[in-house]
């Protein structure tokens, strides 16, 4: 894969502008383009916020926001950059032509991604001439610190494409998690959005006010989230039979708290649920993201739950391979969080 240099971007907003900081605090060029009258300025000012937050979690050699170029049209983005982050608001009908606009003018090898949190890339790639370039890479706010971004093609992207995607960002110091499906909302919005029905239903039954319910969330199990996933966390808890006896035992339809309508636990709906790493024991078992990603997750977490004094504990683990030369040691936080 052909190292990138110049990153662009196009739509300059809270998502536009993460990305922006992301691409310079790792050392690469990026143009941008807003057609917003304030736009440079806005951009200008949220980088100039969350740059000491860069700086504090490690800054790639060369990084500045010097590097930073706001051009006066999409087409002189498209030209100059060696992958394109479109970030526009969620309207099909803008991003369909968004896309044919900087497929017109890209050249052909470079990549185009959308931000776009639930639309479909079949559809907004329907009018461009290289649509096998087009794809989606959706982030999660704020773009410069959570490191998951989901990526997924349409009916006619390229899978080579998909994974040269999957490399830039990793590159990024990102996690880059393939989508299989064009499915709307994808994986981490379709999770977000039961959640969020529930806190509606339950704001709206009196049971509990906003306040109490974010209690009981970042208290308690938000802070499992944090380092493990749902399915991790279950598979251990049920020991030892892990995932299988958890389901045997908790049948969603014998605990009907919930107003979503559970799954008939059938053998094809058990199979999978059952599978892989959660098929045989629980057992204890660490998440292992790459080095770069690792670094991320660790300095999100330290900026997010402990601000302050932990930073007195600051190591450096320098890696020749990503050229990280700066960054916070995670196991804290982790016996923290754990014990």
């Amino acid at each position: 894969m052909q190292t990138i240099k110049t990153f662009g971007v196009i739509g300059t907003g809270i998502i536009g502008a993460g990305w922006a900081a992301r691409a310079l605090a790792r050392g690469l060029n990026v143009l941008a383009f807003d057609p917003g009258a304030d736009a440079q300025d806005r951009l200008r000012d949220n980088l100039a916020q969350v740059w000491p937050v860069l700086e504090r979690t490690g800054l790639f050699p060369g990084a500045s926001v010097d590097r930073l170029r706001f051009c006066d049209s999409l087409e002189e983005v498209a030209l100059g950059a060696q992958f394109i982050q479109e970030s526009a608001p969620e309207r099909i009908e803008l991003k369909t032509t968004l896309h044919a606009q900087i497929d017109a003018a890209a050249p052909a090898d470079v990549l185009i991604a959308s931000s776009t949190s639930g639309l479909l890339p079949s559809e907004f790639q329907s009018h461009c001439a290289h649509p096998g370039r087009v794809m989606v890479g959706h982030p999660f706010n704020p773009v410069y610190l959570l490191p998951l971004v989901e990526v997924l093609g349409g009916e006619q992207t390229d899978a080579d494409n998909i994974e040269r995607a999957v490399a830039l960002y990793r590159d990024l110091g990102m996690y880059p998690l393939k989508v299989r499906s064009e499915v709307p909302g994808f994986l981490s919005d379709r999770l977000q959005e039961a959640l969020w029905r529930e806190i509606l239903h339950l704001v709206n039954d009196d049971v509990a006010t906003p306040e109490e319910l974010d209690a009981a969330i970042c208290y308690g199990p938000g802070l499992r989230w944090a380092l493990w996933g749902a399915c991790q966390i279950f598979h251990v808890a049920a020991q030892p039979g892990g995932m299988g006896q958890f389901l045997k035992h908790f049948d969603p339809s014998l605990f009907p708290w919930t107003h979503l309508e559970p799954p008939s636990m059938q053998p094809f709906v058990m199979a999978p649920a059952c599978a892989g790493r959660y098929g045989g024991p629980a057992r204890f078992f660490m998440w292992q993201p790459n080095r770069a990603v690792w670094a991320s997750f660790s300095n999100t977490l330290i900026l997010l739950f402990f601000p302050g004094p932990i930073w007195s504990r600051q190591r450096s683990l320098t890696n020749s391979s990503t050229k990280c030369t700066r960054a916070v040691s995670v196991w804290p936080v982790m016996r923290l969080l754990t014990n």
